[in-house]
């Protein structure tokens, strides 16, 4: 027999049972969310084919807003830089809860989720990259495209092909998904910015600083936080910073307190219970339906559109280069580490999960038109490629977590089993002994 290799700490485990209980609800409303962005999108792309496709493109095109303050907007672009402030708003929310009073505060638990979401953005990005060295007609500005992951669609396939997620790969995926929220908005701020006015966006520290100052007081009054918030993302759109940034600094903004039990939900919590259902079920499906409306005729049919090196770009780096990138970065944190996968687990669930993350949807639809314009042809291109890449992941992804799934069943049964009938099950009681 060989020498047994020295133990180390546990890849992907379980985690709190308070953790898990709260990612469970945050994914129950995510789920919903997702089945209705599918359905928006499904909607917008049977409109736009379809004999009153003009009817979509005005409702599209229609102008809302004062311009005085340069906010007439198209109602196509008020859903990109308005509602999606909502959505990521609620990611800052979240990424800070994580690091702060979640499990992750801890170091050895977020090495893994951020390594994995760094991997899953930069070899999708190497693989556009690699597709794209040889144009010369700024191709290579949509280099981001395929560096997000959805989350909300990627539960809504998750509740189409009804598979059993453990806690602990539960966890993985919110985790992963959010850690890529936030690398996302830092590439749109830092590379989408195509003028910077300096004087707006030092203005916006006003009121962003008086918000700060009065969630840290514990202040909830919408009539006085709500004016705040919008005249923050008001500047920030001024500025020539894309607008959704706001939303994650007034995310940031929010404290997160750290306690045991407590005597009832902090505002980060409060604020998150009021508007995820908000960003889920209403910001995220209606940017869904003004951005995936596009004519398979109109791209310049879809054998062209498929063979433009763009289009390529955006499928290979979501189905390869998110697999690639987030089973190879967790090898990495294995190998380097000396971790073990937990128990019950395989490399099988972190190659189906890997798969899932190249469903990449909101903000490559996002990055895509910002890099190359909204209805461009390009832009036209790059929601084929989209759609494509995370249809192919979808499907990837449904064939290994299926396969396993009987084996989820068992693990979901075991983590639920609660024979002392104290609310907390079995599995988590022994864990928290352990440690």
């Amino acid at each position: 027999m060989g020498v047994p290799r020295p133990a180390g700490p546990s890849l992907l485990g379980r985690g709190s049972w308070r953790e898990v209980r709260r990612i469970g609800d945050i994914l129950e409303t995510e789920t919903v969310g997702g089945v209705l962005l599918v359905a928006a999108a499904v909607l917008a792309l049977a409109w736009v084919n379809s004999p009153w496709a003009d009817t979509y493109r005005v409702l599209s095109g229609l102008r809302v807003g004062p311009s005085v303050i340069h906010l007439d907007l198209t109602l196509a672009q008020w859903a990109a830089d308005g509602l999606l402030a909502i959505f990521f708003f609620v990611a800052g929310l979240e990424l800070k809860r994580e690091f702060v009073a979640g499990d992750l505060r801890d170091p050895r638990r977020a090495t893994l989720p951020v390594a994995a979401a760094v991997g899953g953005m930069a070899v999708p990005a190497l693989i556009y990259v690699v597709i794209n060295a040889s144009a010369v007609d700024g191709a290579l500005t949509g280099w981001a495209i395929p560096t997000a992951t959805d989350i909300a669609f990627a539960l809504a396939v998750l509740a189409v092909i009804s598979t059993h997620l453990p806690a602990a790969l539960r966890t993985f995926l919110l985790t992963l998904a959010v850690v890529d929220d936030l690398l996302a908005i830092t590439i749109i701020a830092v590379f989408y910015t195509s003028s910077l006015d300096v004087v707006p966006l030092l203005l916006s520290l006003i009121p962003l600083g008086l918000f700060t100052l009065l969630v840290q007081r514990r202040v909830r009054s919408w009539w006085l936080l709500l004016p705040l918030a919008a005249l923050t993302w008001v500047l920030v759109h001024e500025s020539g910073v894309h607008a959704t940034v706001a939303g994650v600094l007034l995310g940031f903004a929010v404290p997160v307190v750290r306690r045991a039990e407590g005597p009832g939900p902090g505002l980060a919590e409060h604020f998150e219970h009021r508007f995820r259902p908000l960003s889920s079920g209403v910001a995220v499906p209606v940017f869904a339906f003004f951005a995936a409306g596009v004519s398979v005729a109109g791209a310049g049919g879809l054998g062209e559109t498929v063979g433009d090196a763009v289009t390529l770009g955006i499928v290979c780096g979501l189905v390869a280069g998110k697999a690639v990138g987030v089973l190879g970065s967790t090898w990495l944190v294995q190998r380097f580490t000396r971790a073990q996968l937990a128990e019950g687990l395989s490399w099988w669930d972190v190659l189906g999960l890997a798969l899932l993350a190249g469903i990449g949807f909101t903000v490559s639809l996002l990055i895509g038109e910002l890099a190359f314009g909204a209805g461009s042809e390009r832009d036209e291109h790059v929601k084929i490629g989209v759609l494509m890449g995370s249809l192919i992941s979808a499907l990837l992804a449904t064939v290994v977590l299926r396969v396993r799934n009987r084996h989820y069943r068992r693990m979901c049964t075991e983590e639920e089993r609660d024979t002392d009938a104290d609310g907390v099950p079995n599995v988590y009681e022994t864990d928290q002994a352990r440690d």
